[in-house]
């Protein structure tokens, strides 16, 4: 029996139920999207309905500091992330990467980080900012040898996933190669793919279950979506075929 993190969120939108209960426990999660697809809504999202089923979470964010966070939260109706944060259900971290030139060890820093590792769930968003602004991964993937990088973190992750931790990433695949990004997609026990298609004046957004590993049938292929202000995520009817 697979243990699941519930993000129940029934009083605002039907995502849990749509992902057959929540996410996996000791996964590796993908949520790969580009520019505006709304990967980084739905981190948030992820985070603040595990806070609510009282799950423990590290979210590190390359985009918003802190009180700019608190400022989008709230924005999606998630009122209650202050009172999260006192209780330590979230822990934030906010990785200012234009706050120093050129590119240095931020892989090894955070996996050296104990206290990142501590909580049940570790969301980073957006994890292919890190990646390009790493130095000894930048040096490999200019060698050439942008799969074996990837593999050293895959190691990693694995040892932690092995420790019951579920581990989400995004990523925007038009900044990384595929020599780099296939190795993340085969070992993802979880690959969400957020598609955007264009329809008149609307832009139509759709989540593309590749994988759930475990879930079976409890999960639909695709499961469309919009983002409101107030609200937050809204599940659509309707789906991109």
């Amino acid at each position: 029996m697979i243990e699941i993190f519930s993000v129940d969120l029934e009083s605002i939108d039907q995502l849990n139920e749509k992902l057959g209960g929540g996410l996996p426990e000791g996964a590796i999660v993908l949520i790969e999207g580009e520019y505006g697809s709304g990967k980084s809504a739905i981190s948030q999202r992820f985070a603040y309905g595990l806070c609510e089923a009282n799950h423990r979470v590290t979210f590190i964010s390359t985009e918003l500091p802190i009180r700019q966070f608190l400022t989008q939260m709230h924005s999606l109706g998630y009122k209650r992330i202050e009172t999260h944060l006192l209780n330590e259900r979230i822990f934030y971290l906010y990785a200012d990467l234009g706050k120093f030139r050129g590119k240095r060890e931020l892989l090894k820093r955070m996996m050296d980080a104990r206290a990142i590792w501590k909580t049940d769930v570790i969301i980073i968003d957006t994890f292919d900012a890190i990646l390009r602004n790493d130095a000894n991964f930048d040096a490999l993937v200019k060698q050439d040898k942008g799969r074996s990088a990837a593999l050293q973190i895959i190691s990693f992750f694995r040892q932690m996933i092995g420790k019951g931790k579920t581990i989400v990433i995004t990523i925007d695949p038009t900044n990384l190669s595929d020599e780099v990004l296939n190795p993340f997609r085969a070992i993802s026990d979880v690959y969400l793919e957020i598609e955007m298609i264009e329809i008149g004046n609307e832009v139509r957004k759709t989540i593309n279950v590749n994988r759930f590993a475990g879930m079976g049938s409890q999960v639909g292929d695709k499961i469309g979506f919009s983002v409101r202000s107030g609200i937050g995520i809204v599940i659509e009817a309707r789906a991109i075929i």
